[in-house]
């Protein structure tokens, strides 16, 4: 089910309220940034808190804008945190009409915007770009009994709730929808998971490390130092193909591990709604510039992202999809 203007109309009167507590965090994406309409600076809002995935690529795609000199100005970067990015949101829709501002997203804004009752949806930004794709993760702390997804499955079938399942976006987002999809695949009720959520991978990680939960689910990326590191190990990744990254060379996929199962994130770029047309192409344009540089090129492999690079109109229908994609899915779990 897409989010339409009618939709949101009919459930705008129960979410007045969740609206006015998420515009607070409005003023702290622009503090102290002042642009003219002459001003080539830029803010890049970022939807959670620093180290995670959003964190990761907003900020690349600012570091090649910034060293290529691609926007003639400098980003101001701003982690806005709440809601899982649904108070990112909120601040996107509440400088319409900003030609100096953007918003890195992807499938957890997606789905934050509905478990936060907001009142804006993804749809009602200006859709600039997709960046990226990349698989999830199944991430257990390097003691954890489970060594293999055989092990994990046995053990959550046996009993589904008594596994505390961790992820680093809110219900409707790819943590939360990716287990979800998992234990359907399995032969487990949804309904029956554990879901803890976090907002992002660093709160994530210090659950995992902390042993508040067994098992969690998010991008694999964001987690490459624990894993050198042995503090982390992944079971499975939930690509076509294993992961390019020399850390993770050696996780199987979820197909290799005997389950049928392929689930890709992804994250791409808005702008405020009611900007111009001229100046929607405009920063596609910086974009489109950014993709072909040699810095973001460098950042695809380093991190392990598949280049899904898609802009515009087609960005538009893409998110319009994956609207309903994640409004279908917390439907059949009751939690719309």
């Amino acid at each position: 089910m897409s989010r339409s203007p009618g939709l949101q109309a009919a459930r705008r009167g129960d979410r007045v309220a969740a609206a006015a507590l998420l515009l607070v965090c409005w003023p702290l994406a622009a503090c102290g940034v002042t642009r003219g309409e002459e001003s080539r600076d830029l803010l890049m809002i970022i939807p959670n808190s620093p180290g995670g995935g959003y964190d990761q690529t907003g900020r690349a795609a600012v570091s090649a804008m910034e060293d290529n000199d691609v926007t003639g100005g400098s980003f101001t970067v701003q982690n806005v945190i709440g809601a899982g990015g649904a108070s990112a949101m909120t601040s996107l829709v509440g400088n319409a009409g900003d030609e100096h501002t953007l918003m890195t997203v992807g499938l957890g804004v997606v789905g934050s915007t509905y478990s936060a009752g907001s009142a804006y949806g993804v749809q009602d930004g200006t859709a600039l770009a997709q960046l990226m794709s990349e698989p999830e993760a199944v991430l257990v702390p390097a003691d954890s009994p489970f060594r293999t997804m055989d092990d994990l499955v046995e053990a959550w079938t046996e009993d589904p709730g008594a596994l505390a399942i961790g992820g680093g976006s809110s219900p409707g987002g790819p943590d939360h929808l990716f287990p979800m999809q998992l234990a359907d695949e399995v032969g487990i009720d949804p309904n029956q998971v554990n879901y803890v959520p976090y907002d992002g991978g660093g709160p994530l990680t210090s659950a995992l490390l902390g042993s508040k939960i067994d098992v969690g689910f998010s991008g694999p990326a964001e987690f490459e130092g624990q894993v050198a590191d042995g503090e982390l190990r992944l079971l499975a990744v939930s690509g076509e193909a294993r992961s390019p990254q020399e850390t993770f060379a050696d996780v199987p996929t979820l197909v290799e591990s005997g389950i049928d199962l392929v689930f890709l994130n992804w994250r791409g770029v808005l702008a405020p709604p009611e900007i111009s047309a001229s100046r929607r192409e405009e920063l596609i344009g910086y974009l489109e510039t950014m993709h072909a540089t040699p810095q973001w090129q460098e950042q695809l492999v380093v991190n392990g992202w598949t280049d899904d690079f898609k802009t515009g109109e087609e960005f538009a229908d893409f998110i319009e999809e994956q609207d309903a994609r994640v409004s279908g899915t917390l439907e059949e779990l009751g939690l719309l």
